[in-house]
């Protein structure tokens, strides 16, 4: 996915003066030599013929930027300073409280600066600040409406070459193929992996494109999802009564994934699907939700409560709460009843469940990292005995996966 080092950053150079090449240098914290950015393309037209300065005020080392390569040769993405952006007036932990209990965060539109850059080397590459201090010389030349509309075009393009090779679809199956009803666990598995790149690859992109009053097109353009942006061409042609295309963004024929169709990935990133097993193994009545699924749930609104002030990605705080709720979803996915009366195959409901135990062992290992480290003495037991429920579902879901294989 995308690499974001607006953190590190301490100071750096845009350069566009030469049309059609853009060329700078970006100093980070703990990087002795700066990235050397030499891109095909231009900026949009408040930078395009500029040499931009830019200074954070605040930057701090961040150990991924050591896998950049200096030299980051390749093409542009959206590079401006005049981004907008919703910008939150609270802090961390207030933003978490607020999220929690499903209020909206306070927020004001600030412009932003966005350098994106698609590298040989590392892919995407974004820094996106509105705390920067900037200096932008006079234009040397001028980009005008129609040269910005084809760059961002190319963008466009650049964006879309990077999903697909991020999502790594399978190639269409040939007649004879194994039916969903015939896979093994494995087969599940690869689909379920094949599953996990395309959410990823859509959050990275509903990131980048939220605000934009053209999301959906561009959405479903960078995603390969053709089938999907015909269908908002016709969408917007009735409700217009004219042509109503939505933008043409180039003549790449590369088929619909399964998404756009309505396909595997759809049905199984459904967090309300359900296969109706009991821990024997046996089926239970489609209104019934199932006992595992019950217990992770309340464990992990428990955890929420205990880790009130969570904090940030990678603590343990935010590792607990993250793991228990992803087996939460995806237990009631592939468990709970469901009223239709389709029960996904055996194989796919044993490969989520082998997902859980690895995302179980994550939140033990959280668990006993805040249990240790837990200066209130009155914290220590609730935290052990969340430990200890984990052991239990961990165990549950062990037996199931068990009786399972045995039908």
């Amino acid at each position: 996915m995308a690499w974001r080092i607006e953190q590190a950053v301490v100071r750096g150079e845009i350069d566009n003066t030469v049309e059609g090449l853009t060329t700078g240098r970006i100093w980070l914290a703990g990087c002795e030599a700066p990235l050397e950015l030499r891109l095909e393309g231009d900026c949009w037209r408040d930078l395009a013929g500029t040499r931009l300065e830019f200074e954070n005020p605040n930057p701090e080392p961040c150990a991924e930027t050591c896998g950049l390569a200096v030299n980051q040769t390749g093409v542009v993405g959206d590079m401006t300073a005049s981004r907008k952006c919703r910008v939150p007036l609270v802090d961390g932990d207030e933003m978490s409280k607020l999220h929690y209990a499903h209020k909206p965060i306070p927020c004001e539109w600030h412009n932003t600066l966005y350098l994106e850059w698609f590298s040989e080397f590392n892919g995407r590459v974004v820094i996106e600040s509105a705390d920067y201090t900037l200096t932008i010389s006079d234009h040397l030349w001028q980009l005008d409406e129609d040269a910005e509309q084809a760059q961002k075009l190319a963008n466009l393009n650049a964006m879309r070459d990077f999903m697909a090779l991020v999502i790594q679809r399978r190639e269409e199956e040939p007649p004879g193929a194994e039916s969903p009803d015939e896979m093994d666990e494995f087969a599940w598995e690869e689909r379920l992996k094949e599953s996990d790149r395309l959410t990823d690859a859509y959050q990275e992109v509903l990131e980048k494109y939220l605000d934009d009053e053209d999301s959906e097109s561009k959405e479903a353009f960078v995603m390969g999802w053709d089938g999907l942006l015909e269908a908002l061409a016709e969408r917007e042609e009735a409700e217009n009564g004219n042509d109503g295309d939505v933008p043409d963004f180039g003549d790449d024929d590369e088929d619909s994934d399964e998404f756009g169709n309505g396909g595997f990935a759809a049905d199984f990133e459904d967090d309300g699907d359900d296969t109706g097993f009991h821990g024997d193994g046996v089926p239970f009545d489609d209104d019934d939700n199932h006992p595992l699924q019950l217990r992770a749930r309340e464990m992990a609104v428990r955890a929420m409560d205990l880790v009130e002030s969570e904090e940030g990605p990678g603590t343990p705080s935010y590792e607990l709460v993250s793991n228990l709720l992803q087996v939460s979803g995806k237990l009631a996915g592939a468990l709970n009843g469901q009223r239709s009366g389709y029960h996904p195959e055996t194989g796919f409901v044993l490969a989520v469940l082998k997902r859980c135990l690895n995302w179980l062992n994550e939140a033990l290992r959280a668990c006993q990292q805040l249990h240790d480290a837990a200066t209130d003495a009155h914290l220590r037991p609730p935290f052990r005995k969340l430990l200890e429920e984990i052991f239990e579902l961990r165990d549950g879901i062990v037996e199931l996966r068990r009786n399972l294989r045995k039908t």
